[in-house]
């Protein structure tokens, strides 16, 4: 008779499934609650110290870990020494493991969590049953799945258990204890930066593509997700989200969260294409529309507001590919869904983002860094121009400092306290996106009154000439530059406004 041993926190389908299993003529052994369960169901169990001939100790603690589980587990049946030694030692051969492991995700969710209640919750007993059958899935089926149990059945009864299937199942197994030990080591751990760094993530979606069409990509998600990201969102209309739309949604969301104000930004290829604020949401998508209404097209919208008609009819007028709102009213919904490609969002907005670890991908590894969440705040500017700030400026100057840091490198940002008036972003030296920024902001309403923000030192004083030569009135940098005094001589002679921020803000 065939041996399955079933020991599981999650219990869903465990019943049928083991009704299922008698049928087909397996022999059932069972631990502490999964037993209580199968003999409250009907189903004929035998307790796991009745073959272990050891009691369950140490409030279950110990209960598996036993010569008697694990050489039935891992004895090898086309070896005759392993299967004589069995016979020597009268154990009998375990033919099927079912076992999912104590909930430790769930339990370190919970707000009120010690860290007690969490060790408590360190399997130690499944993952060890788990492996070995996995290691001897030739002879052993390891199921950690309960979604595999109809397919199990079904394969059992139709006699298309083949090695195919096993390894597979195997392979599962071993990717999710690997998973579980890398929450429990990341959860102990005391520091980001480990000697050993394991992550685990979760699949969200297989996409059609990644960022071309010969490119294969799939999304995954933290294993202890958060709120506030694209892949928790609602989706509440449109097509499936692709590679490009998540990358640039996630950035329009890390670009918002640094706002508090009713806010838009508009984001084209991980850069803000434009941002606004307002005294409304649909003054702020004004002014975010305005300040590059050419690059938003085929763009990402994020407003930190709930979105009314007459925003979503202003929005409605071009062609999108996601807007991300806390929410949308009736009419609102059913003006945007008109376009049924259109993808419509909401999650719940934050301003409070919490510290998390980024990983980029080379060849041969990763590097990893904390996100870049310093604020900016214009208290601790340092103005070392001769030509002093209003405090209208240095409000205007933190803004699009603020802008600035979310901007790919080398990065220039010019705007007026509510606006941004021209973005350049990504060139290989400093100067270029000066002329970017300022050629593409000079003929926008509110020039006049522009500043200019720089996310790294000028190494030379002629970003300075060309921003004064063009009108700009007030620049903020870090500073930090060998040659800064360069550049605060070429602004007192052309009598314009520098400040020294302090903060770099590179974002490759």
């Amino acid at each position: 008779m065939a041996r399955a041993l079933m020991s599981v926190s999650d219990k869903q389908g465990l019943v049928p499934f083991a009704q299922a299993l008698t049928e087909l003529g397996y022999e059932i052994v069972s631990t502490g609650g999964t037993l209580r369960s199968l003999v409250d169901a009907g189903i004929q169990a035998i307790a796991i110290d009745d073959v272990t001939g050891f009691p369950e100790i140490l409030d279950g603690r110990v209960k598996t870990l036993h010569p008697r589980v694990h050489a039935g587990l891992l004895a090898r049946r086309d070896l005759p020494e392993h299967m004589a030694t069995l016979d020597e030692l009268d154990i009998t051969p375990i033919d099927m493991v079912v076992v999912n492991l104590y909930p430790f995700k769930h339990t370190i969710q919970q707000a009120d969590v010690t860290r007690a209640q969490a060790i408590e919750n360190i399997d130690i007993g499944g993952p060890s049953m788990l492996r070995s059958a996995a290691k001897n899935a030739q002879d052993v089926l390891p199921i950690v799945d309960p979604a595999d149990y109809a397919d199990v059945i079904a394969r059992l009864q139709a006699n298309d258990v083949d090695d195919t299937f096993r390894h597979a199942l195997a392979a599962k197994v071993f990717r999710h204890t690997a998973a579980y030990d890398a929450l429990i080591a990341d959860y102990l751990s005391d520091t980001d930066f480990t000697t050993q760094k394991t992550e685990t993530y979760e699949l969200v979606d297989n996409l059609r593509y990644g960022e071309n069409a010969h490119q294969d990509a799939a999304a995954y998600r933290d294993a202890l997700p958060t709120d506030y990201s694209v892949l928790s969102a609602n989706i509440l209309h449109g097509k499936k989200l692709s590679y490009n739309n998540i990358r640039d949604a996630d950035a329009a969301l890390r670009i918002i969260a640094d706002f508090s104000a009713p806010t838009v930004v508009t984001v084209k290829h991980m850069n803000p294409a434009g941002i606004g604020q307002g005294d409304s949401i649909e003054q702020a998508w004004d002014r975010a529309f305005a300040a590059d209404d050419v690059s938003i097209f085929g763009g990402i919208v994020a407003l930190n507001r709930e979105v009314d008609l007459a925003t979503a009819e202003k929005m409605h007028k071009i062609f999108l590919e996601i807007i991300i709102a806390p929410s949308f009213t009736d009419d609102a919904y059913a003006e945007l869904a008109k376009k049924k490609n259109l993808r419509l969002l909401t999650l719940p907005f934050t301003n409070d983002v919490p510290q998390a670890v980024e990983l980029t991908s080379i060849l041969g590894g990763t590097v990893m860094q904390h996100r870049d969440l310093l604020p900016e705040q214009r208290e601790n500017y340092e103005v070392v121009s001769k030509a002093q700030p209003t405090e209208a400026q240095l409000a205007t100057l933190e803004f699009a400092q603020t802008v600035v840091k979310h901007v790919k490198s080398n990065a220039i940002v010019v705007a007026t306290h509510n606006q941004t008036l021209g973005v350049g972003a990504g060139q290989p030296n400093r100067i270029d996106s000066v002329k970017l920024a300022v050629d593409h902001a000079s003929n926008k309403a509110g020039f006049e009154e522009a500043v200019l923000a720089s996310d790294a030192f000028f190494p030379m004083a002629d970003s300075v000439q060309y921003a004064a030569d063009h009108g700009i009135k007030a620049i903020v940098e870090p500073g930090g530059s060998i040659k800064d005094q360069a550049s605060i001589d070429k602004a007192d002679e052309l009598g314009i406004i520098l400040v020294f921020s302090g903060n770099r803000h590179f974002k490759h």
